[in-house]
This record gives C-alpha cells, structure tokens and sequence, in this order.
C-alpha cells in the first residue's frame, strides 16, 4: 500500500526537520511543497507531502508517523 501524509509546520527550521525526518525513514516527496499565512496565528505556514511504500494493509487506527 501507499502510505501519504501532510506535514505541517510554521515557517522555522522545525518544518524543516519534520520533513529530513520523514525522509530519513524512506518517505519520499510528494507534489511541492505549500507557503500560506495563517491569519489566526499571524505566521507563515509550511505544508510538504510525503508518501511511502509500505507492506501493510490499510487501517484507519494506523499511526503513519510510525511507518
């Protein structure tokens, strides 16, 4: 199955490690990656999609962080 994910983070180096991470366990990039202001906040939002082979079915309870 392939496993997709949406990171998110303000605009820090935060996001950027969130992605290196998922990288880092063979997540690989999906689609470019979002820049928006999130008016509730007042700060720039980062979005990244990510996506994975994996061998697994699919189960809503799954944790995709952990894959």
């Amino acid at each position: 199955m392939k496993a997709y994910r949406l990171l998110t983070e303000d605009d820090t180096s935060a996001f950027c490690h969130k992605v290196t991470l998922a990288l880092s366990r063979g997540w690989e990039l999906y689609g470019d990656p979002a820049y928006a202001f999130d008016q509730s906040t007042g700060k720039m939002r980062c979005a990244q999609a990510v996506t994975k082979d994996v061998d697994a079915d699919y189960d809503p309870d799954m944790k995709l962080g952990q894959l």
